[in-house]
C-alpha cells in the first residue's frame, strides 16, 4: 500500500459513534437491538449470579442447623412462620404434610396409613423441589435467545453494510478504499457487537445450567435423606 492509499484509509476509519450515526438505518437498528440484548443479558447474569450464590449459602446454613441435632418440631415451628426457599421449603412442606397426616382425625399410630403418609410427604417434597429449581431457572431462556440470535443479527448487519457500501461505490463510480471503507466498518461493527453479546450469554448460560443441575441434585439428596428419617419414625410409631 502506497502512502496515498494509507492516508485515504486512515481518513476513512471514523470513530465508533460516527460509524453508528453514518450507518444505514437498518444497520443502526441491528446495533441498537444487539446492544440492548447485551445490556439485558448482563443484568440477568448479575441477577442469577447473586441468586445461585444465595441459594448455596442458604442451603449450607440450613444443613448446618438441620444436622445439628435440633428437634424437628422446633425447627419446623421456627421456619413455618416465614417464607422459605430451597431445602427449608422442602423441609417445611414435608413436615406440614406429616403433621396433617399423622395428627389429623385423632388417629392412633396403628390406624395411620403408613404408605399413604410416606407417599404424600415424598410428593410435596418433589413439588417444592421442582418449584425451587424453576424459580432459579427463570429468565435463563433469555440468555439462550441472546446467545443464539445476536451473532446472526450481527452477520445480517455485516451483510447489509457491505451491500450498502458497494451500492454507494457503484453509484459514485469510484470504487476506492475511501469510498467503501466506512460501509465495511459499519457492518463489521454490527458483527463484532453481535458476537460480543453472545459470548457472555453463552458462557454464563452453560455455567448456570450446570449449577442448576448440581443444586437440584443436592435438594434431591436432602429430600431422600429426610424421607428416610420420616420413614423410620413411621416404622417406630406403627
Amino acid at each position: 500500500m502506497n502512502p496515498d492509499d494509507a492516508g485515504a484509509f486512515s481518513n476513512a476509519v471514523p470513530s465508533v459513534l460516527t460509524l453508528f450515526l453514518d450507518a444505514p438505518l437498518l444497520v443502526q437498528l441491528v446495533i441498537v437491538v444487539v446492544l440492548a440484548a447485551l445490556v439485558w443479558s448482563l443484568v440477568v447474569i448479575a441477577e442469577k449470579t447473586f441468586q445461585y450464590a444465595r441459594a448455596r449459602k442458604e442451603a449450607d446454613k440450613f444443613e448446618q442447623v438441620f444436622w445439628s441435632g435440633q428437634a424437628l418440631d422446633e425447627l419446623y415451628q421456627a421456619l413455618s412462620q416465614r417464607r422459605n426457599v430451597g431445602m427449608a421449603a422442602l423441609f417445611v412442606a414435608a413436615m406440614r404434610e406429616w403433621k396433617r397426616s399423622t395428627e389429623g382425625e385423632n388417629r392412633t399410630p396403628s390406624m395411620r396409613p403408613v404408605m399413604g403418609v410416606q407417599g404424600r410427604v415424598d410428593k410435596v417434597m418433589d413439588v417444592a423441589l421442582t418449584r425451587d429449581v424453576e424459580r432459579l431457572g427463570r429468565r435463563l431462556t433469555l440468555l439462550s435467545i441472546v446467545a443464539s440470535s445476536t451473532p446472526l443479527l450481527g452477520l445480517f448487519g455485516l451483510a447489509w453494510g457491505l451491500m450498502a457500501a458497494f451500492q454507494a461505490a457503484g453509484a459514485s463510480g469510484l470504487a476506492t478504499l475511501a469510498t467503501v471503507a466506512p460501509g465495511i466498518a459499519q457492518g463489521l461493527l454490527a458483527a463484532a457487537l453481535g458476537f460480543l453479546a453472545a459470548i457472555p450469554a453463552k458462557t454464563f448460560l452453560s455455567k448456570f445450567e450446570a449449577e442448576a443441575a448440581r443444586y437440584a441434585a443436592r435438594l434431591g439428596a436432602f429430600a431422600g435423606e429426610f424421607s428416610a428419617i420420616l420413614s423410620r419414625q413411621l416404622d417406630r410409631a406403627g
